[in-house]
């Protein structure tokens, strides 16, 4: 009987495990597996360097204590969204155009750079509007570092010609995809530099945390990844490190803050 001539091959199935389905990452995104990273610092800032530069925080204490998170797979923008791809969301929902754009029109010859000037806010609508979302926190900095614990998207070593960074002599954005070495370990670029970007969490201390700060609660929403500007050549470095922590209030925007989406699969 059939049955019992393929019985054994469908034990032989089962007992080795059913292969993973493999994902395939939509079109313009990358796909982040599956898994444990590491997350956040124990970091110290033994050269006085936040008291030096009077920054509104001691530099890393929001980042402890370093932890093993594991998340599920899920897709993230390969770019930060651009005008063109604003543009589009712009005239089908007839939302208010970024601030940045010239009397409310479409800058010539951005079209390729990153859109600045939204609030989380509009972020947010405009992800939900192309059946995305903002990534959380955890998506975004696992898909910056990967899971060895990296500084910046590249490795280790800050390196400012790999990114468009403070001091990179650049002083403005630049379009998207525009520095190769600086992709991420799943091939997400300018998740160091360029524009910093919203995620979806509320600036909140991490679990284990005794830091406290009256800007923990729900009324900021977590930057990540720096931009194209910086304070002090000595500071720059610790601002575009992959467990870099920034805030802002939602409905603030700025010139060089955008963001990317993220998608579930499913």
């Amino acid at each position: 009987m059939i049955f019992f001539k393929i019985a054994p091959l469908i034990l032989f199935y089962f007992l080795l495990g059913c292969p993973a389905q493999k994902l395939n990452p939509p079109e313009g995104m990358v796909l982040v597996p599956e898994g444990e990273f590491i997350m956040g610092s124990d970091k110290i800032d033994t050269e006085g360097t936040s008291t030096e530069f009077g920054m509104r925080r001691p530099l890393f204490v929001d980042e402890h204590p370093q932890r093993s998170v594991y998340l599920p797979s899920f897709f993230i923008d390969q770019i930060e969204v651009t005008h063109a791809q604003y543009k589009l969301f712009v005239d089908a929902t007839q939302s208010l155009p970024p601030r940045s754009w010239p009397n409310g029109l479409f800058p010539s010859g951005r079209a390729n750079y990153p859109v600045t000037t939204v609030s989380w806010y509009d972020a947010e609508r405009y992800c939900h509007w192309i059946k995305k979302r903002l990534p959380t926190e955890a998506e975004w900095e696992k898909a910056a570092r990967g899971t060895d614990g990296r500084e910046y998207a590249w490795g280790n070593e800050y390196l400012k010609e790999n990114a468009n960074m403070g001091d990179s002599g650049i002083g403005g954005l630049t379009p998207v995809g525009s520095y190769e070495k600086g992709k991420s370990p799943y091939g997400a670029y300018d998740m160091t530099g360029n524009a910093w970007e919203w995620t979806s969490d509320w600036y909140q201390p991490y679990p284990g945390s005794v830091y406290k700060s009256e800007d923990f609660g729900e009324k900021n929403k977590v930057l990540r990844g720096g931009s194209f500007g910086g304070v002090g050549h000595y500071t720059l470095k610790y601002f575009y490190r992959t467990s870099y922590r920034f805030f802002s209030e939602p409905q603030s925007s700025y010139q060089d803050v955008g963001f990317r989406c993220a998608r579930s699969p499913g």
